[in-house]
């Protein structure tokens, strides 16, 4: 990875969360760097070829209230309809941690660049974005 001002115990944990796309029992659970034929059909069946997994919650890995959350949330859905992206909610959790779930979106054929630049926006030190190979990536955005 290249130089970075994220704590690796961060990095860590990033490395370690689960993605997941959707609230179903039917959910995308994706591993950076363990590529997803599930995301591969996903991406299929919508027409795209990317995607990347977002969320706006505890910008810089730093806990926010319930309420600054759920706003910073809301934004991001707007952002992305802004962007005329479909996107899927979901959540990213680490097992065995004690920090909580974050809700998410994936937003479908949303290039990196753009990616990275709604992750900027909401102040985060990283996205997960998949490419065409469905293997997602950590992009770190500091």
């Amino acid at each position: 990875m290249s130089e970075t001002r994220i704590h690796p115990d961060k990095i860590r944990a990033y490395l370690a969360t689960d993605y997941r796309i959707g609230h179903t029992d039917q959910d995308i659970v994706l591993k950076v760097d363990q590529r997803s034929d599930r995301v591969a059909d996903l991406f299929l069946s919508h027409g795209v070829t990317c995607g990347a997994f977002l969320t706006a919650y505890n910008p810089q890995g730093s806990r926010q209230t319930d309420a600054a959350n759920d706003q910073a949330h809301a934004d991001l859905a707007v952002r992305l309809q802004q962007l005329g992206t479909a996107a899927i909610e979901g959540s990213g959790s680490e097992a065995g941690s004690d920090w909580p779930a974050e809700r998410s979106y994936f937003a479908l054929g949303l290039a990196l660049e753009a990616a990275r630049s709604v992750g900027t926006h909401f102040d985060q030190d990283a996205i997960v974005w998949v490419g065409s190979d469905a293997v997602p990536q950590l992009i770190l955005l500091r």
